[in-house]
């Protein structure tokens, strides 16, 4: 009596038993389970007319909008390839991706379809180019479509181990990576979320976190699986954040840690107003205990960080505070909370292990590399035998996080592995220097980074964005630092921006930094 495992089982659940309640909200369209799935079924049918069949790529570029929810069930329900493309990149790179991918189709939002347009003559196996909003000459109208289109479409035999969807890395140094993950990949991740994040039909979800990003951490169907409401939000800024949750009556969102941070450095009226209560999943870099600690004081609400990564399906670690840490005082539980945590139920087996494959002591300080096995690891890279045996070496899938364990079992990342700063012999945790750094009053967002030192090999330098108004000189934080540390972890120099370079997914790209200053050569 088995039957494969696909987050479609999710969509088939929700069409019976909440046919009537609010799906999903996006500005003044308002749809139930009932309509909804009746227009992915649409799109279903409509995608089979124009000739897509199953194993088939159809490409999307757009941000949080109804068009791009739909997507994550009408195209895989015809047994067909979702590719989400990150909208941020370039035009050259949504080329790569189209042409990498193989993709047949492509639908864009109304702010793409320019760049879409420059790059027609690069992607000649792309057949149908389809605008989701803003529909104009060369372009097929998404909503027309739909609305000439029936709600039948032939559903084809679908395994667990079939390609679900192809979710590009964010290229940060090289040429984005096809990340294969399948039904059973995607539907073991939507359980073990719901276990130990735990959603009822009463919740309303909002859609901070980018859909494409890992496949929005699989939320697209999490959501829908607990009968809750999606609210879309097509673009993350802290006031139209505060918006939607008074308005849309939020109870849960997903945040980057640097959305947290844009979100508690926003102005105080929106702070000091908001609806309390709040549980947000925070994920995709280690957050600063400073910054849930403020969060969850000044705003009430509740945060829980997991961690994995987009070969992960995501998540392969969540940090649960146990009935011992409740005792605890806000401080010492934001701290443990800033830890990565122990695995879920589902995402299978976590090892922090050292160089030689053994795993480290569990004393919270000999740092090691996160190496998972388990039903949530990618079937691996699309076209990339080499990649995915380098990271799939020893039967295990290689992070590249550098880690500690400690006594208590929890995991804490320490840096990435290419990050960690090695001064005159000792190892140096950049996250644990920005985590310093982010409890001064001035400090809005801090990147430490690891450049060259004459007597040192290389020394902490770090790069830092001052709260507006606020006012901070390069000596007072290396005291501020100084008190704090090790002396020999404490800072070399500060350089003050304006903003740190990021990527779409907000996560800071340090290999700028490092390459965008001179040596220091301070004695």
């Amino acid at each position: 009596m088995e039957t494969p495992l696909t987050p479609l089982d999710f969509a088939c659940r929700a069409r019976k038993l909440y046919s009537q309640r609010e799906a999903v909200v996006d500005g003044d369209w308002r749809w139930n389970y009932g309509q909804f799935f009746e227009r992915c079924d649409r799109w279903s049918s409509a995608l089979q007319c124009l000739g897509v069949r199953q194993r088939d790529r159809v490409a999307y570029i757009a941000p949080n909008t109804h068009a791009q929810l739909e997507s994550f069930y009408a195209i895989p329900q015809i047994g067909a390839v979702l590719v989400p493309i990150n909208y941020r990149l370039t035009a050259d790179d949504f080329a790569y991706i189209l042409n990498h991918s193989g993709a047949r189709m492509v639908c864009a939002h109304a702010d793409y379809l320019d760049a879409v347009d420059r790059i027609r003559a690069q992607v000649p196996g792309v057949e149908y180019f389809i605008a989701l909003e803003g529909a104009r000459s060369g372009w097929l109208d998404y909503e027309m479509i739909l609305a000439e289109a029936s709600s039948q479409y032939v559903r084809p035999t679908i395994q667990e181990n079939d390609l679900l969807t192809l979710n590009y890395t964010s290229g940060t140094t090289a040429r984005p990576k096809g990340v294969m993950i399948t039904h059973r990949n995607a539907y073991i991740n939507v359980v073990g979320t719901l276990i130990h994040h735990h959603m009822t039909p009463a919740d309303r979800y909002l859609w901070t976190l980018p859909m494409f990003h890992a496949n929005g951490w699989t939320f697209v169907w999490t959501v829908t699986a607990a009968g809750a409401t999606h609210i879309c939000l097509r673009k993350m800024e802290p006031a139209a954040v505060f918006q939607k949750i008074e308005q849309e009556s939020v109870s849960t969102l997903c945040a980057a840690p640097t959305v947290l941070i844009s979100i508690a450095n926003a102005p105080d009226g929106l702070r000091r107003n908001t609806r309390r209560g709040v549980r947000v999943l925070t994920a995709g870099a280690p957050p600063a205990a400073a910054t849930i600690e403020r969060v969850e004081g000044e705003l009430g609400w509740e945060i829980t960080q997991a961690y994995g990564l987009t070969e992960t399906s995501p998540f392969i670690t969540i940090c649960e505070l146990r009935p011992e840490h409740r005792a605890l005082s806000p401080q010492q539980q934001a701290i443990i909370k800033a830890r990565q945590g122990v695995e879920l139920l589902t995402s299978g087996d976590l090892q922090v292990v050292d160089q030689e494959g053994h795993p480290v002591a569990n004393d919270g300080e000999t740092i090691g590399e996160i190496v998972v096995r388990g039903n949530a690891v990618m079937q691996g890279y699309y076209q990339d035998p080499e990649g995915t045996g380098e990271v799939m070496r020893g039967g295990w899938f290689h992070s590249g996080d550098a880690a500690v364990v400690h006594p208590d079992g929890y995991v804490e990342i320490r840096d990435r592995l290419k990050d960690v700063i090695i001064s005159g012999g000792e190892n140096i945790s950049s996250v644990e220097v920005e985590g310093v750094l982010l409890r001064h009053p001035a400090v809005q967002e801090v990147a430490v980074v690891g450049l060259p030192h004459v007597r040192w090999g290389e020394a902490p330098h770090a790069f830092v964005v001052l709260k507006a108004g606020a006012v901070a000189s390069e000596s007072e934080l290396r005291e501020f630092g100084r008190a704090r540390l090790a002396h020999f972890k404490v800072p070399h120099g500060v350089t003050f921006v304006g903003e740190l370079p990021k990527t779409a997914t907000g996560k800071i790209q340090k290999y700028i930094l490092r390459g965008g200053r001179a040596a220091i050569s301070k004695q």
